[in-house]
């Protein structure tokens, strides 16, 4: 399909064509509603920026590189550590991405969702945004189409398995009700215009000569314009965005949260989505680098409580140098709630043997029992879970 190509010397902003709508005839709503459903609707058509000059504010280019640097500065520190600090901030971004989307839960829900033992859908639906997440890192270095897919995939493929493995293949819309997008504040563009612009987009997201985190904001504002599934599309622009990172080689050892700084201040970061649609891709860049400052402290705080924790169990276990029991904190760390067979399956080694190091850390005071009974039981690790709770609690404290 053709294309718009972009105008020399500034970002193009969004056009809209007029597209016919068909009534289902079964949909229930007031005869207004019906009513203001008919006839055309307009629907966004995105420009081509694989070429596009990119053009910023002198101020735009400098808070972008300052938070550039900061974020190389957190991946560096954390790489350093002998934790996995990885697995943890990894898990911190999902969660905060997914609650932009206003999938909230709790760190504790979310841990008992890895093991298979929450009855929290929220929870299970952060998981799947881990994955996601996961694929969006692995998959850096080929950073394609089918890179992209597969983010979508991981994300979606238990919850919604009809909506992945291709671009969506209707018309979506954002607000203005489920019956029509004539009321719509949003309507991406027509869907037979997905696949093209999203090479375009890839094609964008390779460039060499745009800076990393400029070209990741843009690519991620262009994403989310372009919105080529039906369902999942803000999780997966974020983990697209995580991915951009690694690609550039700007983050190498850690996925540093830049959701929990969007998820400080979500109005502006809808408004800066807005602004780019309108050929304003400033106020995008200027949010991640912002929402990158926040992630930046909000990070090291949590690398820092890990840290303390990590610190107080060595001096309150004591245990031979190479007792399991040792082996057993360290996957604390990253998975603060277990059980007998979760752990006997990390640590490859027998189910009695897991039991016996689970019940010398219960007795240090490092575990706690959390499940009734003699069957089935679970632990947690209550200052690893208070710790990625006091991330979130910070990440939510609104930006005044």
């Amino acid at each position: 399909m053709e294309g718009r190509p972009a105008k020399p010397g500034a970002w193009p902003a969004l056009d809209y064509e007029p597209r016919p709508w068909e009534r289902t005839g079964d949909e229930v709503a007031s005869r207004r509603a019906l009513l203001r459903a008919r006839g055309d609707y307009q629907a966004a058509v995105p420009p081509f920026i694989a070429a596009a000059p990119v053009t910023l504010a002198a101020e735009t280019i400098a808070l972008a590189d300052d938070a550039s640097q900061e974020l190389a500065r957190l991946d560096a520190e954390a790489g350093m550590i002998a934790a996995p600090f990885a697995s943890i901030l990894l898990r911190s971004e999902s969660a905060s991405s997914s609650e932009v989307e206003n999938l909230t839960s709790s760190a504790k829900q979310v841990a008992l969702a890895e093991i298979g033992e929450s009855r929290s859908d929220n929870a299970r639906l952060v998981v799947a945004n881990v994955n996601a997440m996961k694929a969006a890192i692995e998959l850096s270095d080929q950073l394609d189409e089918a890179s992209i897919l597969a983010m979508h995939d991981a994300l979606l493929r238990d919850s919604a398995p009809a909506y992945v493995g291709h671009w969506r293949q209707e018309q979506v819309w954002i607000g203005g009700g489920s019956i029509s997008p004539h009321a719509a504040t949003f309507v991406p563009p027509h869907q037979s215009r997905v696949p093209d612009l999203m090479a375009d987009v890839v094609a964008f997201a390779r460039r060499t000569d745009v800076p990393v985190l400029i070209q990741a904001a843009i690519a991620h504002a262009q994403f989310e314009t372009i919105h080529p599934f039906p369902d999942g599309n803000g999780r997966t622009g974020r983990a697209l965005l995580q991915g951009m990172l690694r690609h550039g080689r700007l983050t190498r050892n850690v996925t540093v949260p830049v959701s929990a700084g969007l998820l400080r201040d979500t109005d502006g970061y809808f408004s800066a989505l807005t602004a780019y649609r309108s050929g304003r891709p400033d106020a995008i860049v200027a949010a991640v680098a912002e929402a990158s400052f926040s992630a930046v402290s909000n990070g090291r705080a949590l690398v820092g409580d890990i840290q303390a924790a990590a610190k107080r169990w060595d001096s309150q276990v004591t245990a031979r140098s190479d007792s399991s029991v040792h082996r057993v904190k360290a996957y604390l760390l990253r998975q603060p709630v277990v059980n007998t067979k979760t752990v006997a399956a990390e640590l490859g080694i027998s189910e009695v043997a897991a039991q016996g190091a689970i019940d010398r850390l219960v007795d240090a005071g490092v575990l706690t029992k959390i499940s009734a009974g003699r069957r089935n039981r679970i632990w947690q690790a209550q200052e690893i879970l208070a710790a990625l709770d006091a991330f979130g609690a910070r990440a939510r404290r609104r930006r005044g």
